[in-house]
């Protein structure tokens, strides 16, 4: 699995050259500050969209700029792309962004909210598929681990293999992509906690005092952990087993 870190880092250029000397990197559309510097000193990195960024900020994304971009961003160590999506959009609207994407090289997003019949057709068509969470669903929460256990059960084999690499978007939390066979997974933990000027949120014997170290310490943290290889169902309390009975999740 890809440990995607997401940025950019709240700190000097040459601190985050440092921290992210030979890691992965997610460069969201929202914020490209760092992109220059992520192309000379990660492993790889990917692009993301910024739609979640871009919505809370009231804005629209601007699709013929946003493609412009991913032109000039590319280089040998470009992954992929995440393709536009609409935040709270219905099923017609993001298939029809997929269809006017002009580039061959993006990857769709498949909101937990949405059908298991359009995960299982992405699945079939793209070689990499992003999930994303749905309003109201929270990531780690028992009704988002119920929805996980049906797209898995869709998109995976009887050997418990996906029939695609899957992407899961801000879910580099260990206690979550420990228990899916994901192929990558983005989060800004890393970003977030050297902005954060409180560092009272640091416990325990040993604090960091430099970004450099901090940085350091919360990546191997993040990137000492893999995801499993298969597909085996978390179990979930039965209350919400009541979700199952609304749509039958059968192999692709």
């Amino acid at each position: 699995m890809i440990h995607y870190h997401g940025g950019p880092l709240g700190c000097s250029d040459d601190a985050s050259a440092r921290i992210l000397s030979g890691r992965h990197a997610f460069v969201s559309y929202a914020n490209t500050s760092q992109l220059s510097l992520v192309k000379e000193v990660c492993q790889s990195y990917a692009i993301d969209n910024g739609a979640f960024s871009i919505w809370r900020k009231g804005k629209v994304i601007d699709f013929d700029e946003f493609y412009a971009f991913v032109e000039i961003a590319r280089s040998p160590a470009m992954d992929f792309f995440v393709i536009p999506d609409v935040i709270g959009g219905t099923e017609t609207e993001q298939d029809r962004l997929l269809e006017d994407c002009p580039l061959d090289d993006g990857a769709p997003v498949w909101h937990t909210n949405e059908s298991l019949e359009r995960l299982g057709l992405l699945a079939r068509s793209y070689y990499r598929v992003c999930i994303g969470s749905g309003p109201g669903l929270d990531p780690n929460s028992s009704e988002w681990w119920m929805r996980i256990n049906q797209a898995f059960d869709r998109i995976c084999d009887r050997e418990g293999r996906p029939a695609c690499r899957v992407h899961l978007l801000r879910g580099l939390r260990p206690e979550i992509f420990r228990n899916i066979p994901l192929a990558s997974a983005d989060s800004t933990m890393v970003a977030t906690s050297m902005r954060e000027s409180n560092s009272n949120s640091w416990t325990g014997s040993y604090r960091p005092i430099s970004y450099h170290a901090r940085g350091a310490v919360l990546i191997d943290r993040i990137e000492s952990f893999q995801s499993p290889s298969i597909w085996k169902r978390k179990p979930i309390q039965t209350e919400f087993m009541l979700w199952e009975q609304n749509e039958q999740s059968v192999y692709i």
